[in-house]
Parts: structure tokens; sequence; C-alpha cells
């Protein structure tokens, strides 16, 4: 009996200690990319341009169908569950405040950063994770170029840049899909419908929101940096550590959602 508890004491190290050290690559995967956005063009490697043009295409263009898509069904989902728990206090005419300060504020960053995660961020693992067992990444260091500055830092600037964009879009698409929605149940008028989401939802909420999703685009690129150069073997290791990345990135974005309404709720 003592020698399984000690077993699984023993795990439970061994894994506490492995996560560790991956938040410690993450902490210095970040410091190296910012050295290299910073430092670079003085050592006259700056971060590349166009890789970091391509990544804005791949995070943020090619992305708004399904953001749209998403978003405009959950918004619409917002308003008829808010007019169906509302309607037993006869106060329908609040949705609207639940509805834009739910958007701004969490479902907005929140949705965007959950899809980005399950679309771009497993791409970037499995990218990572193929060039890795195709010994590429050695290939660029041997030929002198640092990987971190060739393949991380236009990922994260691209991240950054996009994923708050891409949730300021959510937003908007997620409060016009309640807006038809309670149009339609309530008869309330679109201006009459905007005029009382300027008066709850202030330029602060939409700037939490926006700042949120900043960090969210930080963790999924690092998440799925890491995972990528965690690959070993074929390519089954590569779907094994793609799916990993998913399921981090989003328990990251979940956990880290949290903690932002605790601080927000209490200051």
């Amino acid at each position: 009996m003592l020698d399984g508890l000690g077993d699984r004491m023993e795990r439970l190290g061994r894994s506490a200690a492995a996560g560790m050290a991956e938040f410690g690559l993450g902490a210095v995967l970040l410091a190296q990319v910012m050295f290299w956005i910073v430092a670079g063009p003085r050592r006259a490697q700056p971060v590349r341009l166009e890789a970091t043009f391509e990544r804005c295409m791949e995070v943020g263009i090619m992305a708004v169908p399904i953001i749209t898509l998403m978003s405009v069904t959950i918004g619409m989902m917002l308003a008829i569950q808010g007019i169906y728990s509302l309607r037993i206090f006869g106060a329908e005419e609040q949705v609207v405040l639940g509805v834009g300060m739910s958007v701004v504020r969490e479902f907005g960053p929140l949705i965007t950063g959950i899809l980005v995660a399950g679309r771009t961020g497993s791409s970037l693992a499995a990218r990572i994770g193929t060039m890795r067992i195709s010994q590429e990444i050695d290939a660029l260091s041997v030929m002198g170029i640092n990987p971190v500055r060739f393949i991380v830092a236009p990922a994260l600037i691209a991240m950054v840049v996009m994923v708050p964009i891409l949730t300021f879009w959510s937003s908007i698409v997620m409060l016009t899909g309640a807006g038809w929605y309670i149009s339609l149940d309530l008869g309330m008028s679109a201006g009459a419908y905007i005029d009382r989401l300027t008066e709850v939802v202030r330029v602060g909420d939409v700037m939490h929101g926006l700042g949120k999703s900043t960090l969210f685009g930080v963790l999924i690129t690092l998440v799925g940096v890491i995972n990528g150069a965690m690959v070993s073997g074929s390519a089954e290791g590569v779907g094994k550590m793609t799916t990993r990345s998913v399921v981090l990135s989003i328990c990251a974005i979940i956990v880290t959602d949290m903690i932002f309404a605790f601080l927000a709720t209490r200051s």
C-alpha cells in the first residue's frame, strides 16, 4: 500500500515538474520573441514581414466566416435564454443589459479564443511538429537562422494583432444577432436597441474584452509552439501533440477568463 502511494506521489511530482518546465519554456519563448522584435533589425535579422502578413491572413481573414457563423448563432441564443429567464420576473426589457455586458466582456473574447485555438493553434502545433520530425528546425539552426525569430515571432505578432480584431468583430455580430431576435420577440426597434446598448456598454467594457483577447492570443501561440516542439516519433506523435495543444489552449483560455472575471468584479 505504501509502495503504491509512493508511486502515485512520484508520478504527481513528475507531472508537476513537467508542467513547471513547460511554463518556464513559455516564458523563455515570449522573452526571445520580444528580443527579436526589438533587437532583430539592429542585428540585420528582423522578423519577416511577409511571413507575419501570411500568418495574419491565416489567423484573421480566413477565420472570419466561422467566427461570423458561430457569433450570430450564439448572440441569438443569448437573447433567447435571456428573454426566457427574465420573463419569469416580467423584466424582459432588461435583456439588452445582460446581453450587452456578457458579449463584450465575456462571450466575445471567450468564443473567439476557443475557435482560434481549435483552428489556428492546432495548425501551428502541427506545422512545428512536422518540421521537428523532418529535422527542418535543426536545419534552420545549422544555417544560422534562429527558429524563434523565423517561426514563432511572426505567429505571435499575428495572434496579438488579429485575435482582438476578430473579438471585436465577433462582439458586433453577436450583438447584431441578439438584436434581431429581441426585435422579433419584444418588438423593440433597432434604434431603441442601439440606444439601450450605448447606455449600458462602456468603452471600458470593450477594452476589457479586447485586453483579454490579446492575452488569449499569446497563450494560444505559446501552447501551440511548445506542444509542437515536444513532438517525437512519427506522424502519430504530431496528432497526439496537436490534440494536446487544443485541449491545453482551451483550458488556459477558460482559466484565464475566470481569473479576469474574478478580479474585474472585485475592483
